[in-house]
């Protein structure tokens, strides 16, 4: 009989937390470039979502809504490349850390050192992309795409208030961990593909706000001369932002663990960042079959 196309919600629940464990062990300077590299492959995502959005003038002033979802729906190949690559992107591991530090899988300090390192990594890489196949490269320097991105960075950490970015934020972040939740739970990569599109697709249309993606379109707004400073752009959107993306990864993983987890250890993942792992089912087995 084959396998179902779908693993249950508990699989999934370990093989996340068995994903953490696997970045845990990864050496710092993969985890930084893959990092990077999830920056960039998400700037891909919001560069032609731009140039979808930037460049319909009219039909944004006739047809707003209509703009921003086909703007969502191509923003999404980003994380699909993401993804299927198997990049950092610190979204994802705002809910799948937590989750292997409270089953005991890791230690409570993988958390901040994941989270800085990766934040870093992908920081970069967004800005590269911005500078280089944004900016210098000359594709979004004229008008109509360099006033929208503008007002865009404007209208993102300007326009609305600390606490607005904040729940954007955990809106946000709670479709994508959803997203990755899928793509987790789908055996093949078609199924991946559609797992990731659609909750990607809602927050981008919906006009959630997510960190990652907020390094590529912002800071390319103030090297386009946008009303925005870099420090008003860290203080009003990054840290907004960050803290909402927390919350929103916290409500998919934590009800995880709480569902399909408690009680277990994690598929017998306990102590994993020592190299150990629970045998005793394994043992039990064995003494069985001796009898």
């Amino acid at each position: 009989m084959d396998p179902p196309s779908t693993l249950k919600p508990a699989e999934v629940a370990v093989d996340l937390i068995q994903q953490a464990v696997i970045k845990h062990n990864t050496r710092h300077d993969k985890t930084f470039f893959k990092a990077v590299l999830a920056g960039v492959m998400l700037s891909f995502g919001g560069l032609l979502d731009f140039i979808i959005t930037g460049g319909s003038p009219s039909l944004a002033t006739s047809n707003p809504g209509i703009v921003k979802v086909l703007g969502g729906l191509v923003f999404p190949v980003g994380l699909v490349m993401i993804v299927l690559q198997g990049f950092d992107l610190l979204t994802s591991n705002l809910m799948i850390f937590p989750m292997a530090v409270l089953k005991g899988s890791l230690p409570w300090w993988s958390i901040p050192v994941n989270w800085t390192i990766v934040t870093f990594g992908n920081l970069v890489g967004s800005l590269f992309f911005a500078a280089i196949l944004a900016k210098y490269d000359g594709l979004v320097v004229d008008d109509p795409y360099a006033t929208y991105i503008r007002n865009f960075a404007v209208t993102k950490a300007v326009t609305p208030a600390w606490y607005q970015i904040f729940l954007r934020g955990i809106g946000c972040n709670w479709l994508v961990c959803i997203a990755v939740w899928q793509a987790t739970g789908a055996r093949e990569t078609i199924s991946k593909i559609f797992a990731t599109w659609f909750p990607i697709w809602v927050f981008v249309a919906c006009g959630f706000d997510h960190v990652v993606a907020n390094m590529f379109s912002l800071p390319l707004g103030i090297m386009l001369h946008a009303d925005l400073t870099t420090a008003y752009y860290i203080k009003k959107s990054l840290i907004a932002s960050y803290l909402g993306n927390i919350v929103g990864g916290l409500l998919v993983g934590l009800p995880a663990v709480y569902f399909y987890l408690g009680d277990n250890k994690a598929g017998g993942l306990s102590n994993a960042e020592e190299g150990r792992t629970d045998d005793k089912n394994m043992e039990d087995s064995t003494s069985t079959e001796k009898r």
